[in-house]
């Protein structure tokens, strides 16, 4: 396949020099998303020429087919050269030059939260959205009887810092079930049913792990706060996914991977507190008393490596350069790609919303009466496409997550086995 650049090259538009230069790095992004300026954004979805370029920016083994972006994803060559140079950098002389590394990361601080929407100082960078939103699930003084509103399907790190609090602090955790797909609506229905006098902190995620559940985060903030309730919000999914900022979320705590859709080294992420909240908020690890005023107590976490986090910049230039509605109506164009060859089948249930601004990347799918596992291991065994399987008393399915440089071949053959196994209600034999 032809990219754009390449094209261009053969055509006599763009020489020979330039694209040995600059091929596959944040320029030649930024030139190929020039090119298509003129585009809407889900008109350059479906631009092939366009998302080659992105795609050529990946080293990966294209004899494998990765549906599985929700878990951690392959960084762009430029961030993966970055974090080399980095790590050989602070090798020469840790003491010394990882010092030096560290102090450079301010600017990585102030670039990602103009992204994200907030104060530099309102946002600390992190190693994942666990180690995050369990700084602010352990860093908030709860009393006995104190009770704490989330939902079953939070992320299972998540439930589980909250359980080991109810066990070590007899506070009260409240999980709110509610069917998926589900509505922005019906969500907001169930929160504010289950509140209480006691109710102390709502914990949602921004859209779940499962099946991309979207949350209405600001009506819910708005909810919270009108009645003296903090809420903090598990956005491990959602930053670079899709463009929102922070400030219009309106919630006290948000945190966050960067190493899923931002496509960061693996370690790291970001933890957003509201200003206000900052002080009352105690560190995972302990920090001196002059900080307590400070978003930086929270990284106090001892002698770690500072590549991951200085490297952060070129993801978010990468990000940038394709250009965050660019990417997010990408996303909804694969997904809808199988979803729409998919969901009229007797046999298939999407348990995810279809709708416009509900989905993006991740979707979850299910063939009636076949089981989700045996059809996870038939994909990988025979097609060596990898999938995830979700599988809970009250619903099950394979969470389809693709990425920037999904191919939308590598789509169509995922459609077409879950059709032929929905055709017979089987798995064919090898």
């Amino acid at each position: 396949m032809w990219s754009r650049r390449i094209f261009l090259q053969n055509t006599g538009l763009l020489g020979a020099a330039t694209v040995a230069t600059k091929v596959n790095g944040v320029e030649a992004i930024a030139e190929a998303a020039q090119s298509v300026s003129a585009q809407t954004p889900e008109q350059v979805a479906q631009d092939e020429f366009f998302w080659r370029e992105i795609q050529l920016g990946f080293t990966l083994d294209r004899t494998l087919t990765n549906l599985n972006n929700g878990n951690s994803c392959p960084t762009p060559r430029v961030v993966h050269d970055a974090l080399k140079r980095y790590l050989d950098f602070s090798n020469q002389l840790p003491v010394f030059y990882r010092g030096q590394l560290s102090r450079n990361i301010e600017t990585v601080r102030r670039r990602l939260a103009d992204e994200a929407g907030c104060d530099p100082e309102e946002l600390a960078l992190t190693r994942n959205a666990s180690e995050s939103m369990q700084i602010a699930q352990n860093g908030i003084d709860l009393e006995p009887g104190d009770e704490i509103l989330t939902t079953d399907q939070d992320y299972g790190r998540m439930l589980t810092t909250w359980d080991q609090r109810e066990r070590r602090d007899g506070i009260v955790v409240r999980r709110i079930s509610f069917p998926v797909p589900t509505t922005q609506d019906d969500l907001v229905q169930r929160f504010e049913a289950a509140i209480t006098p006691r109710t102390k902190i709502m914990h949602f995620t921004h859209i779940t792990n499962l099946t991309g559940q979207l949350f209405p985060v600001q009506r819910l903030s708005r909810i919270a706060r009108a009645r003296g309730i903090l809420t903090m919000c598990d956005g491990a999914h959602a930053f670079a996914h899709f463009p929102f900022k922070l400030r219009d979320l309106e919630c006290d705590y948000y945190g966050t991977s960067l190493h899923k859709w931002l496509l960061a080294p693996h370690g790291t992420g970001f933890l957003y507190v509201r200003q206000e909240n900052i002080e009352r908020t105690w560190p995972l690890q302990a920090a001196r008393r002059n900080q307590d005023t400070n978003i930086r107590k929270f990284e106090e976490i001892g002698t770690h490596m500072a590549g991951p986090k200085a490297a952060i910049a070129e993801a978010l230039a990468f990000h940038q350069a394709i250009g965050a509605e660019r990417k997010a109506a990408r996303f909804r164009y694969l997904t809808m790609r199988w979803a729409d060859r998919l969901k009229d089948h007797s046999r298939i249930k999407i348990n995810s919303s279809l709708e416009p601004g509900q989905t993006w990347a991740l979707a979850n799918v299910q063939i009636e009466g076949v089981d989700t596992r045996e059809i996870n291991s038939y994909m990988w065994d025979r097609y060596r496409i990898v999938l995830v399987p979700i599988v809970r008393d009250d619903y099950e399915g394979l969470r389809v997550t693709p990425n920037v440089y999904t191919r939308v071949q590598e789509i169509d053959q995922f459609a077409d086995v879950m059709l032929e196994i929905a055709e017979t209600g089987s798995i064919p034999t090898q």
